[in-house]
């Protein structure tokens, strides 16, 4: 797992002095909007909570498939919003889609200047967002198979991406001690979140808020108002480096990870750790809710992926990757667990264990179904 630290000061290059930019804030400086700005919605999580997944029963997993996905380490995963198909992002400059659980690649891209670090899905399910080490964030037109936006602004390597839920925002972290939230209308940075005194190393809407969450090397996790781009609270509690940070499926815990594998759980509406559970003393290098709220998986360094189970806070090591396990994801149903690891590979695990079956069960995914 790469370094993420940073000796540098908030905001600053070598060599160069802080760019000030113009209050983002709505309503204000309207002279510098433009005309085809994005409009931030309304927040709707005051909608009644989303039912909980039933999985019956704590959650068991074993390998139902494997793929050597990427000639170089697995760095990202992410699913389809609504379909069975994952996305991967790698350190051989290549992202790829993939049929789950079957396996079959249903299609590949390449543009960026240096490795990738991360991708997700827009909530549309059409495009697909990229990061890494050339410093840019990438969106992927899925159905014509190319770029069509590339935002540049970020002084060193991006780290991460997340959508907002309405479809028209991407957030992004860097390296540069900063997250941005761009506007895919106007194909612009609209805001730049700027406070964590190190890299920024994860970044994610919370769904149907404007509220950004991000986790840095600095030690703390933060919520953000990506309207106003100010920070609304910080999270103290990390002795070492973050470098992961994510929200339950009901957005009202906050997980999080750090360099020596400490998991910490945070009620996400009073502000304050509720738990503290200790899967290092490897790095933890990412971590995932299951839709059911009932367990939260750990990409581990020490090349497994860890499973918590919430309600006991028991934790048990799923081993298959021969490297350090960089990224971790559920499906909808918490059927499958997925893992990308250093050594190119990703591991499908279920539930159930079965073994896959292809062939009709499972037919090819083609571009027409994404």
């Amino acid at each position: 797992w790469r370094q993420r630290a940073l000796p540098l000061q908030p905001g600053k290059e070598p060599g160069k002095e802080p760019t000030k930019e113009p209050t983002k804030e709505p309503g204000k400086n309207k002279a510098l909007r433009h005309l085809k700005d994005s409009e931030f919605p309304a927040c709707s999580r005051t909608k009644p909570l989303p039912p909980r997944v039933q999985v019956g029963g704590a959650a068991a997993f074993s390998i139902a498939n494997s793929l050597q996905a990427h000639g170089a380490a697995v760095s990202g995963l992410a699913l389809h919003p609504r379909k069975m198909v994952a996305a991967s992002s790698g350190d051989d400059r290549l992202w790829r889609l993939w049929g789950v659980p079957a396996g079959e690649m249903v299609l590949t891209g390449q543009g960026h200047a240096d490795w990738l670090s991360g991708c997700c899905f827009h909530p549309g399910g059409g495009a697909l967002a990229t990061t890494g080490g050339d410093a840019t964030v990438k969106v992927w037109d899925l159905v014509r198979g190319r770029c069509v936006l590339t935002f540049e602004g970020h002084a060193h390597a991006t780290w991460g991406c997340s959508f907002h839920s309405g479809g028209d925002f991407l957030a992004s972290c860097s390296m540069d001690n900063t997250a941005k939230v761009w506007d895919l209308n106007s194909q612009r940075c609209r805001a730049t979140l700027r406070g964590h005194a190190d890299s920024v190393n994860s970044v994610a809407f919370l769904p149907s808020s404007n509220t950004v969450l991000t986790c840095s090397a600095d030690k703390t996790v933060s919520l953000w108002d990506a309207r106003a781009a100010r920070c609304a609270q910080t999270f103290y509690g990390h002795r070492h480096s973050c470098n992961h940070a994510a929200f339950s499926a009901r957005g009202d815990v906050i997980a999080s990870c750090d360099s020596y594998g400490t998991v910490m759980l945070w009620d996400a509406r009073k502000a304050s750790a509720v738990a503290t559970v200790d899967t290092g003393p490897h790095p933890g290098n990412q971590l995932a809710f299951g839709p059911s709220g009932e367990s939260l998986a750990v990409a581990s360094n020490d090349g497994a992926v860890k499973l918590v189970r919430l309600a006991t806070l028991q934790v048990s090591s799923l081993l298959g990757h021969e490297d350090a396990v960089q990224s971790v994801t559920f499906d909808h149903r918490e059927d499958y667990l997925l893992s990308g690891g250093a050594d190119g590979a990703i591991i499908i695990w279920s539930r159930t264990g079965d073994l896959i079956i292809t062939g009709h069960k499972y037919a090819v995914m083609t571009r027409d179904r994404i």
